[in-house]
């Protein structure tokens, strides 16, 4: 193989001026050498501890291996050398290959990669440094991811009695996550802004034909905030993860492109925290008790001031738009057509969706006449089909109507749902979460 070995080489934390500078270096070849970094302004934020303690070191040497993954994926080296200081005892790898290889699950499928989770990687540690778990004492304050969707909003809006306490974290900062932030009122100089800088070389390699694909971001952001939460002294991650993350993208697999959300992997990261990093950071989804069809409910009635500014489109958000042209565009279309007016739904889209021909294969992977639902964060099936049979059920009848729903109506009656049906899924509640009681 000619690229046998992934080295961790080393990490670093540093206060610079007035951002603080996390830096990691993986090694490949003597020619192939990777240099990632993490900044965090710290504004006014103030440091609660220091940067050289154990905890500190032992964060950033554990963020490190979560960031390896997006390296590690260009080869599939069979084996990982952790040269970096840090130690991982047999329970920590067997937790690390799980999160690497179903984080995966989707990279391996789609590069058509067969393997399984003992095997396909051996992790080697070869300067083992033993930190010591700390007991911290944060305070009673919040630190909220924001990505600039429907979800971190409806959290934002729910936490708005507790505003005071409250810290909107968004990693790599776009327009859309910092307007909804402003419209929920928090000042810039309240948000931590964190930037992670890929290394060119990585984007090198992905030209030149090396393997490349979807790695579970969530897990990062996970590790990032828990990061975060002990600079600054925060107890509560307050994740906006909901219940339909737990659904898989391939029916039948544990291949679920929204691994690193599902309620599986909270569990994990919480007791792996607990277990190897620090006391009392508590990291929970306040979503996780609601389907995506209850959420885009809730959304629907919040200040319409966040329907122009809100993006969930990934290939636009870049550019601030939604380009109506993919899985995750329609799905919130249908999500949101079954509360708001079509007007509405003109002021925020700009489209029809349901007249565009180009999207009927995609609109029968939502609706699960397919094999596989899109490699993409989108609701069950039964939201889905929910959504669209409330749709249906206020349309006028007398009113043609548009393409997507025509066909939905004629070729898959089978899926349209009764009201009893529908009810279920608007008061849906789950109760396998993690959820604080004084969040309750």
């Amino acid at each position: 193989m000619k690229y046998p070995e992934f080295i961790y080489k080393s990490y670093k934390i540093e206060k610079i001026r007035q951002n603080i500078i996390i830096s990691f270096h993986f090694y490949l070849t003597k020619e192939i050498q990777f240099h990632p970094q993490i900044t965090i302004p710290k504004k006014d934020f103030k440091l609660q501890i220091d940067l050289e303690s154990d905890v500190i070191q032992n964060m950033v040497f554990n963020l490190g291996l979560i960031e390896l993954i997006s390296y590690w994926k260009a080869t599939c080296s069979p084996k990982i050398i952790i040269e970096a200081p840090g130690s991982l005892n047999t329970a920590q790898i067997k937790w690390w290959k799980k999160l690497y290889f179903k984080g995966l699950g989707e990279f391996f499928y789609q590069n058509k990669i067969q393997n399984n989770v003992d095997d396909f990687v051996e992790i080697e540690i070869k300067n083992p440094k033993k930190f010591q778990k700390q007991n911290l004492q944060p305070t009673h304050k919040n630190l909220i991811p924001i990505g600039g969707g429907k979800d971190s909003i409806v959290t934002l809006e729910t936490l708005v009695k507790t505003k005071s306490s409250n810290t909107p974290l968004i990693l790599n900062p776009r327009e859309a996550s910092l307007k909804t932030c402003f419209i929920a009122g928090y000042q810039q100089t309240n948000i931590l802004e964190i930037q992670r800088t890929i290394d060119p070389k990585l984007l090198d390699l992905n030209q030149k034909g090396f393997l490349n694909g979807h790695t579970p971001f969530s897990a990062l952001l996970a590790f990032t905030s828990l990061l975060c939460a002990a600079l600054f002294g925060y107890e509560y991650i307050v994740l906006s993860n909901e219940a339909s993350a737990n659904e898989a993208t391939i029916p039948g697999t544990s291949i679920n492109h929204q691994y690193s959300k599902s309620f599986e992997f909270e569990k994990d990261f919480k007791n792996y925290v607990a277990n190897f990093i620090v006391d009392h950071i508590h990291y929970f989804s306040l979503l996780r008790r609601f389907n995506e069809l209850q959420i885009a409910q809730k959304f629907s009635q919040l200040n319409k001031q966040y329907f122009t500014v809100f993006r969930s489109c990934n290939k636009g958000s870049k550019n601030g738009i939604w380009c109506c042209n993919c899985p995750k565009c329609l799905f919130v279309y249908i999500m949101f057509s079954a509360f708001l007016s079509p007007e509405e739904l003109l002021h925020i889209f700009g489209n029809n969706l349901f007249e565009n021909a180009k999207l009927l294969s995609v609109f029968q992977e939502l609706i699960g006449a397919t094999t596989t639902k899109p490699f993409e964060c989108v609701g069950t099936y039964a939201e889905i089909n929910a959504a669209l049979s409330i749709i249906l059920q206020k349309s006028a009848p007398t009113k043609a109507l548009p393409l997507l729903l025509k066909y939905y109506k004629k070729e898959h009656i089978n899926l349209i749902k009764s009201k009893s049906a529908i009810k279920k899924e608007l008061t849906y509640f789950n109760q396998e979460n993690l959820i604080p009681n004084f969040f309750n």
